[in-house]
């Protein structure tokens, strides 16, 4: 029914738009204008209704811009709408290489501890006191989301919080939503701390081989936006300081003593497990079923089976097609009383305590956890059963923590497609669980279950990499792609990260994102359409200053990254700004900028991908984002136009 719906409303929307792509055509001065705008309609469908992943129609609308060389004539066309030979060219650009430069560096932070030892002198020094630690922790999220990719910053930070918040009793939903917002406030900081910042002077210089040399524009330095991102910081943490308590949920307060241990499940999410061990006796029902048979039935987890002297768990030992046998001796997890049930059913003998699986299961080897869907997750629409997360990874996946509720055994948990922001509790081994925190697609929350110890001993090599590479930014005239990429070539050099990590600490999803949609923005520009739409739009708005048509851009902008990603928000809207900017005769890179900063202006709900990474585990609902992200929305428009027209 759900499916039927949401197919027949694609289906009117996309016929809304096909209208409009009708009637600007009709109205487009030449057939290369008409065309653009057709694609450029395409692609926000694309984007806001996300009918195929996002970064799969960004390649999607680049390989057709490409096709448009071979059918120009079918389209009315001498040529294509791009140059085939510059087709690829955002692959290599100096914007997608220094996105994947940022990212292993911040890998290599996060590697050798930096941010555990950051987080306990931030517990150390804030005390207990909400106004003490919101300002701490956002501080410190806002300034490292500067220099690393803000949902990196987020991400690296949730842990932290999660253990400040269990230490000095403040609910989590009250840390997590200023972190959050904070982390992507600190984007504005430097010229590496978004997406949109990176590419931004990629699109200046796309811009100024269209216009004469008068008009040209000069690029940004790295620290260029830095007043303007201290201002955003500041006021997002005055903001949650004197207004939190009006505008942020109570959520549920943790007791000092929780930790990661069954209590700590049953006070945070009122689950509560119990693991028994059993034997299989010669009578049993039980014995020649497949585990996918009698699970699929029954409230209860295989976490362990001994057959003979063989312990089979972990990853590849629990298969769903590994019967039951006379004389094994199984570990389950799940209630008390449906163990028992099961138990009596299933005539098993119920021991009164571990015995085969005393050590195996003991809390320094196994227990529960806590995994986080990250937004950009292959996991996102599939379940724990397509993942194979207890027989590939050795993660029995319990129970599902969402915004409206909780999925728990006995509702189809292992069957339920996962979505962005969903807290995953978990039973496993804790070497099955270090090797899951090593692969990025997963985020894990719980910390404290014995592991390999952090590289703290490259700690210098990773501070001393990130200073090369800022030195370099900053003192020399290499390109920020090369100098960063310095910095990341440190890190691997010097052991911080071996080669394979940091190939999985890129999101190889923002890369082709953004290295597919520089094609359209150069399209946009050089067919006239961005002119054309600039002369619409101020025709539109009449006479006014420059500060209105620029606030006109900023909310633009605003609105724009709210349904579809903020890069492809600045592609699009960045030659836009420049072409109203020269016919208003304002500073065109200005406006630009303007287009740049105010992408990451997404607070109002939880489609930016921090905002949809901290809502499982803050226990938020979407009215949550709305009341809190709606006057932080107004303030950062405030702040944006009161800076850059300070500074410009």
């Amino acid at each position: 029914m759900e499916t039927r719906k949401r197919a027949l409303t694609l289906g009117v929307v996309a016929l809304l738009f096909a209208l409009l792509g009708l009637y600007l055509a009709s109205v487009a001065p030449t057939i290369q204008i008409a065309w653009v705008l057709a694609i450029l309609l395409l692609t926000v469908y694309l984007f806001t209704f996300e009918v195929i992943p996002i970064d799969i129609a960004a390649i999607t609308v680049m390989v057709f811009l490409g096709l448009t060389t071979l059918i120009a004539p079918l389209m009315g066309l001498s040529t294509g709408l791009t140059d085939i030979n510059n087709l690829f060219v955002g692959f290599s650009s100096n914007a997608v290489m220094s996105i994947i430069a940022v990212m292993i560096i911040g890998a290599g932070l996060d590697k050798t501890g930096i941010m555990n030892i950051a987080a306990k002198h931030m517990l150390k020094l804030g005390g207990s006191t909400e106004k003490r630690i919101i300002p701490m922790i956002s501080g410190a999220v806002g300034v490292i989301s500067g220099f690393m990719q803000n949902v990196g910053a987020a991400a690296l930070f949730l842990p932290a919080v999660g253990r400040i918040s269990s230490r000095s009793s403040i609910p989590i939903s009250r840390l997590l939503m200023p972190m959050g917002f904070c982390a992507i406030l600190g984007g504005t900081l430097t010229l590496v701390g978004s997406s949109p910042l990176i590419l931004l002077n990629d699109l200046i210089d796309n811009s100024n081989r269209q216009l004469p040399a008068d008009q040209q524009m000069e690029t940004f330095e790295l620290f260029s936006v830095m007043p303007i991102g201290l201002a955003m910081i500041a006021a997002g943490i005055a903001y949650f300081v004197f207004f939190g308590r009006y505008v942020l949920p109570a959520g549920k307060e943790l007791s000092r003593k929780a930790t990661r241990s069954a209590s700590y499940f049953r006070e945070t999410y009122d689950l509560d497990y119990s693991i028994r061990e059993m034997r299989v006796p010669p009578n049993s029902p039980l014995i020649g079923l497949t585990l996918d048979e009698f699970e699929t039935r029954y409230s209860v987890r295989t976490i362990a089976v001994t057959s003979g002297k063989r312990l089979r768990m972990g990853q590849g030992g629990l298969l769903l097609d590994m019967k039951i046998e006379e004389g094994d001796v199984v570990a389950w997890i799940g209630d008390a009383k449906a163990l028992f049930d099961f138990a009596q059913e299933m005539n098993l003998v119920m021991r009164p305590r571990l015995m085969s699986f005393a050590e195996a299961l003991s809390p320094s080897q196994a227990g529960l956890a806590e995994v986080v869907v990250p937004p950009t997750s292959p996991m996102v629409g599939q379940s724990a059963r397509d993942l194979g997360m207890r027989s590939e990874h050795g993660v029995s996946t319990l129970a599902i923590i969402r915004s409206d509720g909780t999925l728990r055994e006995g509702e189809d948990v292992r069957n339920s497609p996962f979505e962005p922001g969903d807290t995953l509790v978990v039973y496993t081994d804790w070497e099955s669980l270090q090797r899951l925190d090593v692969d990025k697609n997963y985020m894990i929350v719980t910390s404290y279950y014995p592991r390999e110890e952090v590289r703290s001993h490259k700690a210098t090599h990773a501070l001393a990499f990130l200073a090369i590479a800022l030195s370099l930014v900053l003192f020399t005239d290499l390109r920020l792609s090369v100098a960063l990429l310095v910095g990341a070539l440190g890190m691997i050099l010097s052991g911080v990260l071996s080669a394979e990590e940091a190939y999985h600490s890129v999101s190889w999803k923002t890369v082709f994102l953004l290295a597919s949609l520089i094609p359209l923005g150069a399209a946009v520009e050089t067919t006239g359409t961005a002119a054309w739409i600039a002369d619409g739009l101020l025709g539109f708005i009449g006479e006014t200053s420059p500060w209105v048509l620029q606030l006109t851009i900023a909310v633009l902008a605003t609105l724009f990254t709210l349904v579809m990603s903020n890069v492809g928000a600045t592609v699009l809207l960045v030659p836009l700004a420049i072409n109203i900017a020269l016919t208003a005769g304002a500073n065109p890179a200005v406006f630009a900028l303007t287009v740049a900063l105010a992408t990451s202006n997404s607070f109002l709900i939880p489609t930016h991908q921090v905002n949809a990474l901290i809502m499982g585990p803050g226990g938020y609902k979407v009215a949550d984002f709305v009341r809190a992200g709606g006057i932080m929305t107004v303030l950062f428009l405030v702040v944006l136009m009161v800076m850059l027209n300070l500074l410009y």
